[in-house]
């Protein structure tokens, strides 16, 4: 699987998991909450909802038109650490129910998708421009030679 093809599964992936996890509040509080634990303001958690609804679909259809550009990973790596980070404090903090560390998990599991596949992207992309540049040394070889 190229680099590119593989930031484009991983947007995809994410984005699966991001929009049933946006909508789920916004259509049945009541539910989200006996899963997730009472919540003060449900307002709020809509609000979070809708947000995580459209980063989920914004990384879903770049996938989806392999349009994956670096703007996009960042959006995608910030709100994966956002939301983790969010769980890990609010859960030690007793704010929130601990099934949210299955979130910070999964969130986790993206970031170090998002890096690997970064670092095959630089590491192939590292290949191509040193193979360029021996191509350039040779060709200035042979004109000193003719």
């Amino acid at each position: 699987m190229q680099p590119a093809d593989r930031q484009s599964t991983i947007a995809i992936l994410q984005g699966l998991y991001y929009l049933p996890t946006g909508i789920w509040p916004l259509v049945s509080l009541r539910t989200f909450m006996a899963v997730t634990g009472p919540k003060v303001d449900g307002w709020l958690v809509k609000t979070v909802g809708a947000l995580i609804t459209v980063v989920g679909g914004v990384l879903m259809l770049a996938g989806l038109r392999g349009r994956v550009t670096p703007e996009l990973r960042l959006l995608a790596v910030g709100s994966a650490a956002g939301l983790a980070a969010v769980d890990v404090v609010d859960v030690a903090r007793r704010r929130i129910s601990p099934i949210y560390l299955l979130d910070a998990l999964g969130e986790g599991i993206l970031i170090g998708a998002w890096i690997a596949a970064m670092r095959t992207e630089r590491r192939v992309r590292g290949h191509r421009v040193g193979r360029q540049r021996a191509r350039i040394r040779r060709r200035k070889q042979r004109a000193v030679r003719a």
